[in-house]
């Protein structure tokens, strides 16, 4: 215990007087020259360095001034993620206000929620898309005093064009520096930088508030597991609602200088890979699962011959992986065997997928299957996993590449307590964790006791060397009806392992036996059809198809191999629709809504049981 508070203390001093707009200034002076954030334009990207765009974020502080905001106000955010989203939060913070990001697949009553409980006294939305969210709850939000648009913006007194937005800092700056100086150089550690809402796996958005100084020993503990050089490459696409984006790709970046590169639509990160190479990339599961299940759908393409070739060259990757944990023992044969299927194959598949220079690949917010995990393994790649919360900022446990244990979530970051309690719920203490719930005082002593302790609802165990495991939520273990406890997580993890099946939810509270909602997935599916000559109109056609059913029952005959007889899936339906935050059975982050789910497909679930 010593010894973690020794080292506490240490980046505490390390972190001292930091902010984010201190952090700014530092990076703008130190390495003016250097990229700082590059947008998609044609086929090559438009790029600011540090200098030119802390003026733009200076220019923006006035803007929000010169509007009226006040220091401790609130701006919302909506849009992809772009420089603009950066910039436009970033000069909130150096007029002395408070950035949030509102995940833009909320419906409009939550929309309406987030942006009165934060006080939101502007809104900067990127168009018409986002308006029309907005539109709805508009005239219930009477402290909204402006809304900035990046595209489209309305008539009215109430909207701006971003461009006007833009002219009228330049003009306020230009005749008064002073003044925004004095507005950021106001802002210290301890004010509240940012408020994220939590996602609503369980109900009404939580707003978590996040000072300067919870940020600053995220990244100095981050920065201390990775070990990244300065001015690296990366990429952001994950929504900056999410806290993973906001630490790696808004607020790391300030202190290594990394150059950003912004992916505005998912279905183009593949492309934004291979021409960025980032040094450092972050997924949650379903975007590594994905990526896994368009890799093998290639390399199910090629000849018999070249995939036997990729199949041993991948069997001395997931060696060479599996050798390097810690406690293991790398073997000169193992090395060996990597480094020849290295320069001949594996080299070139990472190069292909824009993983060459990947120096620290990692995944988060969710389990990521062992399966899944192995693939990547077989590519010499270590996508280890972080364990945190929005309230946690970030992660609070951590596997680094030269320190993992696969399968775990690491051990506790440098500084930070962490322990299981009695009942199996895992508790951390460390300056991570957030003061409390936004306006939320009943929540909050719900969460964080009296000792100070953050009591995450989460289930898990550590091992003798110190390597944490999350088994599941606390809430959403399934104990049978003959008193088993059973984690959904890890059957649904297996039934996905199968090309075809998209998502899957198990379902067995106070139930005989197990059973499972599976979908299709949408992007392999049809690709899966057409090699073997299946013709359907609609994925719903697709999912009733005799040879579908046949493979998603091979699918659940092989899981089910890999689990114990109490969590194996008896019966199953598989829907003829994709699940996404739009439709409602996912969050933002892409994780399963259970309870929407029971409720939205009860009689399917009654059907498997009494049919």
């Amino acid at each position: 215990m010593a010894e973690v508070l020794d080292v506490r203390a240490e980046i505490l001093r390390e972190i001292a007087g930091r902010t984010v707009c201190e952090q700014l200034a530092n990076a703008a002076e130190q390495h003016d020259d250097a990229p700082a954030y590059s947008d998609p334009e044609g086929d090559g990207w438009r790029t600011l360095t540090y200098a030119e765009a802390r003026t733009r974020v200076l220019e923006i502080a006035a803007g929000f001034a010169a509007l009226g905001l006040r220091p401790g106000e609130s701006v919302a955010l909506m849009m992809v993620n772009r420089s603009e989203h950066v910039l436009a939060d970033l000069g909130a913070v150096h007029a002395g206000g408070v950035g949030c990001t509102i995940y833009s697949t909320f419906a409009p009553d939550q929309i309406a929620f987030v942006a009165g409980d934060v006080g939101a006294r502007y809104a900067v939305l990127g168009g018409p898309a986002e308006l029309a969210r907005w539109e709805p709850v508009l005239d219930r939000l009477d402290g909204l005093r402006k809304i900035i648009m990046l595209d489209g913006a309305p008539a009215g007194d109430r909207f701006m064009t971003w461009d006007a937005f833009l002219g009228l800092g330049r003009e306020h700056l230009a005749a008064d520096p002073g003044a925004v100086e004095a507005r950021w150089r106001a802002v210290t550690p301890g004010d509240v930088a940012t408020v994220l809402y939590t996602s609503g796996t369980t109900g009404t958005p939580k707003g978590v508030p996040l000072t300067h100084t919870n940020i600053f020993y995220e990244v100095a503990a981050t920065d201390r597991m990775t070990s990244l050089p300065e001015r690296g490459t990366q990429i952001s696409y994950l929504t900056y609602a999410h806290i993973a984006e906001r630490i790696l790709s808004l607020y790391l970046p300030l202190v290594k200088v990394s150059h950003v590169h912004f992916c505005t639509d998912l279905a183009n990160l593949g492309t934004t890979l291979g021409q960025v190479r980032p040094m450092m990339f972050f997924g949650v599961p379903r975007v590594w699962e994905k990526m896994m299940a368009r890799l093998q759908a290639v390399l199910a393409t090629q000849p018999d011959e070249q995939q036997a070739a990729v199949r041993a060259a991948m069997a001395a990757g997931a060696a060479y992986v599996e050798a390097g944990q810690y406690g293991r023992t790398m073997t000169p044969e193992i090395q060996a065997a990597y480094e020849k299927a290295d320069a001949s194959l594996l080299s070139v598949i990472r190069g292909l997928i824009g993983f060459d220079r990947a120096e620290w690949t990692a995944t988060g917010a969710a389990p990521l299957a062992d399966e899944v995990r192995h693939f990547y393994a077989g590519l010499g790649l270590k996508v280890i996993d972080v364990y945190g919360m929005t309230e946690t900022t970030g992660a609070f446990t951590g596997n680094s590449p030269a320190c993992y244990r696969l399968g775990s979530v690491g051990m506790a970051e440098p500084g930070v307590e962490v322990r299981i309690a009695e009942d199996g719920e895992i508790l951390t203490r460390s300056p991570l964790n957030t003061a409390g719930y936004l306006n939320r005082p009943e929540a909050t002593a719900g969460f964080i006791d009296a000792d100070g302790w953050l009591h995450t609802g989460d289930i898990g165990a550590v091992d003798e060397d110190g390597f944490y495991r999350v088994v599941d939520r606390k809430k959403e273990l399934i104990i049978t009806a003959g008193g088993e406890n059973i984690s959904p997580a890890e059957i649904e993890n297996h039934l996905k392992q199968h090309l075809l099946i998209g998502q899957a939810l198990a379902y067995g509270d106070r139930r005989p036996h197990t059973v499972a909602i599976l979908t299709l997935d949408a992007e392999t599916a049809p690709g899966w059809a057409q090699s073997r000559g299946i013709t359907f109109g609609s994925l719903a056609e697709l999912a009733e198809h005799p040879e579908v059913l046949k493979e998603v029952e091979e699918a659940v005959r092989a899981a089910n191999e890999k689990l114990a007889r109490v969590q194996q899936v008896k019966r199953w339906a598989l829907l003829g629709v994709e699940w996404t935050a739009e439709t409602e059975e996912l969050t933002p982050s892409l994780k399963l809504k259970r309870r929407i789910i029971h409720s939205k497909y009860a009689d399917i679930i009654e059907g498997l049981y009494s049919g």
